[in-house]
């Protein structure tokens, strides 16, 4: 049975309080970069309310001109599922997404906090979860395509829920299960660190300087090997390694990824090849996927399974042309203060920082040269990937070896066991 009872905010110890003021100045100043007289769009689960309206507060110190934010109903998603027509599922609110693309083109910064049930839509029709996630795709494309770019400043955020608790923490009870994810959280955030934001600051650029050492090697492709993964990763033309922050076209610079521990670049769209074993699971809008394995052929996927919610995988990869091919390609050491904590954690945010990983779909323009600046035809014709999706899952552990391969086809050791081989000051 579908509860209608009203959502109270996730509860908050009076410690926790005084942290999670510490996450919204983080997230202001140094994930947002939020300058005097810009407005804000937020977007948050209702679980979350107190987190935004710290944020908000912040923002308004920081001199937003005006904060606006959109509030998720998971109980009203799962109405839609128990009670909506068949063809409810193929709409979505392309006015409300006009809206948003509005926003950012006036100027508008960008900040979501996650924290959505991991497991909301388990059970639920896969082919309905398939339409709407479609629809929403389609009609999200102008402030996708908005953000790929940077055009605007924008970051994500975190927030536990009770519904995220439970499933990290599945055997305990309640307030222990919010108590151990909001700890989770704080020091992944940094935000135990006598100064939050200088400690942003200098880890910003550690991953800067390893960015800086991948681009002066100018690597053709990367060679991923590990248990059931043998997979060769051509680079876009003209590709970029970026990592931690990056200056927005607005002249802003944020931090998009809050917590962040990873490099990545974009992948040429025609040049991936091999087999890859994902190891993590994945929960993708809702729905857990596990125990992923696909194989690429000149850059497409040709066969794809998992273990559990393979139905969705395959409906995700049938989304257009560009969701068989990778739009992103990152590097993680397996040393990550995030799996240090040995925590899976159910939430892209977490579990992408914790081992290297692929993405399906979009690619991000700003991995390449003077990519901002491009049309479209001109980031495909580098190897750029276009596609109404951006999905990451895992594939680094422990047991996996990363070489680079040069113009010239040598191979370079990266990692070796899941850690960087080479310092770099």
């Amino acid at each position: 049975m579908i509860s209608t009872a009203p959502v109270s905010p996730a509860p908050i110890s009076v410690s926790d309080a005084s942290r999670i003021e510490r996450l919204a100045e983080v997230a202001v100043h140094v994930g947002l970069g939020l300058q005097a007289g810009q407005e804000l769009v937020m977007t948050a689960p209702l679980e979350a309310i107190a987190l935004a309206r710290a944020i908000t507060a912040e923002a308004y110190k920081a001199g937003a001109s005006l904060v606006t934010t959109l509030f998720t109903d998971e109980e009203a998603i799962l109405l839609r599922f128990a009670y909506a027509r068949d063809e409810s599922f193929d709409v979505a609110a392309q006015w409300l997404q006009d809206a948003v693309a509005a926003a950012y083109r006036s100027g508008a910064a960008r900040l979501a906090i996650t924290g959505s049930n991991p497991a909301l839509l388990d059970g639920q029709d896969p082919q309905k979860i398939s339409r709407a996630n479609l629809a929403m795709s389609k009609a999200s494309r102008a402030p996708l395509e908005l953000i790929t770019r940077h055009e605007i400043n924008w970051t994500i955020v975190p927030c536990a829920t009770p519904a995220w608790a439970a499933k990290v923490f599945p055997n305990e009870p309640a307030d222990a299960a919010m108590a151990r994810l909001w700890d989770a959280i704080f020091a992944s955030m940094r935000l135990d660190a006598p100064d939050p934001v200088a400690a942003w600051r200098q880890h910003d650029a550690e991953l800067q300087r390893r960015a800086q050492f991948l681009n002066g090697r100018r690597y053709a492709a990367i060679h991923f090997r590990g248990r059931g993964t043998d997979l060769r990763v051509g680079l876009a033309d003209d590709h970029l390694w970026l990592g931690g922050g990056t200056l927005a076209r607005n002249g802003v610079p944020c931090i998009p990824n809050m917590p962040t521990e990873e490099v990545f670049t974009t992948p040429h769209k025609d040049r991936v090849d091999g087999m890859v074993r994902a190891t993590k699971p994945l929960s993708y809008q809702g729905m857990p996927i596990e125990n992923i394995q696909v194989r690429f052929e000149s850059g497409g996927i040709v066969e794809a399974s998992a273990s559990q919610g393979e139905t969705i995988l395959q409906k995700m990869i049938q989304t257009d042309e560009g969701a068989r091919r990778l739009g992103e390609v990152a590097l993680v050491p397996h040393s990550s203060p995030i799996a240090a904590s040995g925590l899976l954690f159910w939430n892209t945010l977490f579990d992408e920082n914790a081992a290297s990983h692929i993405a399906l779909g979009q690619a991000y323009s700003t991995c390449i040269r003077s990519g901002a600046s491009l049309e479209p035809a001109q980031l495909q014709a580098k190897g750029a990937n276009d596609s109404l999706i951006h999905v990451d899952w895992m594939i680094g552990s422990a047991e996996m070896d990363v070489d680079g391969i040069t113009q010239e086809g040598n191979l370079e050791p990266l990692m070796r066991l899941g850690e960087w081989v080479q310092a770099v000051g």
